[in-house]
């Protein structure tokens, strides 16, 4: 499996014979490899090491303090139940921790409601704490949002619908960023079963990150030039993704897989443990809550009960062990798309 680089930086601007050829290239590597790398996306210019340590830097609080960002799961004094902080899980196959961040960093208090957990605000460490560190990562919020309806746009296009068609659903979404921290895990360690490790390139590395699809629509993950990630090809073999700097790694959802009637692939994939500390960006690109989803017209696509977007996620989302134990917090909403 190829994982192609693209430059998308045609996909901002008008109708021109660049941008068929970037949305040509868009659509070959969502239908056949269900990844690829881009550059020329809005916020590039954020990602330069100095740049992503500034983003980076909410993992030099103290223990002390990312405790009081911990989600109602992990601290049941917390209001927070969707976003906030998830600490490392030890003995599980996910070796990470990090923080889930929600629109509201990136444009204010009019994107909470307290009626939902997915639009609940998001417990951020004090301005003194980490200086400067909210204005860097709401900029990089809303440059990841302007790169996913882009990409969306594109795909709309490689499909032969309107441009704009996905437009409506992303008004109001609940976006996430999250920051990760996978810390050094040695070869031999006591904790892991077997069967949290693998041999990759004749070399026996543990799991860190258990094989998964996602489950929404577009994720876009900056990566901090250290290996580990890896996409699954249809042949069963695992292929690095390239960790290249100035780059981001895309990938396509399961949902949106459904909805275009499996012309998007959604593709099995996983993190290894290098021989080093791994920090990684991804950007969950994300309708709003009350979004319906109801089929589009592609040719072959099977049809489908319209459904929230809220609802999927919160079903699928809350499997995962950072957000075990909080199903229960939310009922669906069907009823709201009578």
């Amino acid at each position: 499996m190829m994982i192609p680089r693209i430059d998308i930086a045609p996909l901002f601007g008008p109708p021109a014979a660049a941008r068929d050829i970037a949305d040509r290239a868009v659509m070959d590597a969502a239908s056949t490899s269900g990844f690829m790398t881009i550059a020329g996306f809005r916020g590039a210019e954020m990602l330069t090491p100095q740049n992503r340590r500034r983003l980076l830097a909410v993992f030099t609080l103290s223990e002390e303090e990312k405790r009081r960002l911990w989600r109602w799961n992990f601290d049941h004094s917390q209001p927070n139940v969707y976003r906030g902080w998830y600490p490392l899980q030890k003995g599980t196959l996910s070796q990470k921790e990090g923080i889930d961040i929600g629109p509201d960093l990136a444009h204010g208090p009019s994107r909470i409601r307290a009626d939902d957990p997915l639009a609940e605000e998001t417990p951020l460490p004090p301005e003194a704490a980490v200086p400067g560190w909210r204005s860097v990562a709401a900029a990089y919020h809303r440059a990841m949002e302007e790169t996913g309806a882009a990409v969306m746009r594109s795909l709309a296009r490689g499909l032969g619908l309107d441009e704009t068609i996905f437009d409506a659903a992303f008004e109001n979404g609940v976006s996430t960023l999250r920051l990760t921290r996978y810390p050094f895990l040695p070869e031999v360690e006591a904790e892991r079963p077997e069967e949290h490790f693998v041999v990759h390139a004749g070399k026996r590395r543990a799991v860190i990150g258990g094989a998964h699809v996602d489950s929404g629509f577009v994720t876009l993950l900056a990566q901090d030039g250290v290996e580990g990630l890896q996409a699954q090809a249809h042949s069963g073999e695992w292929v690095d993704v390239p960790p290249v700097e100035g780059t981001l790694a895309v990938n396509f959802g399961k949902l949106l897989e459904r909805w275009t009637g499996g012309r998007v692939k959604a593709t099995l994939h996983r993190v290894i443990s290098p021989e080093r500390e791994r920090f990684s960006m991804p950007f969950f690109y994300e309708p709003a809550a009350d979004a319906e989803i109801t089929p589009l017209r592609i040719e072959g696509a099977a049809p489908f009960e319209p459904f929230l977007y809220g609802d999927h996620v919160w079903e699928v989302a809350t499997n995962f062990v950072e957000l075990r134990g909080v199903k229960h917090l939310r009922q669906p909403r069907r009823q709201a798309a009578s």
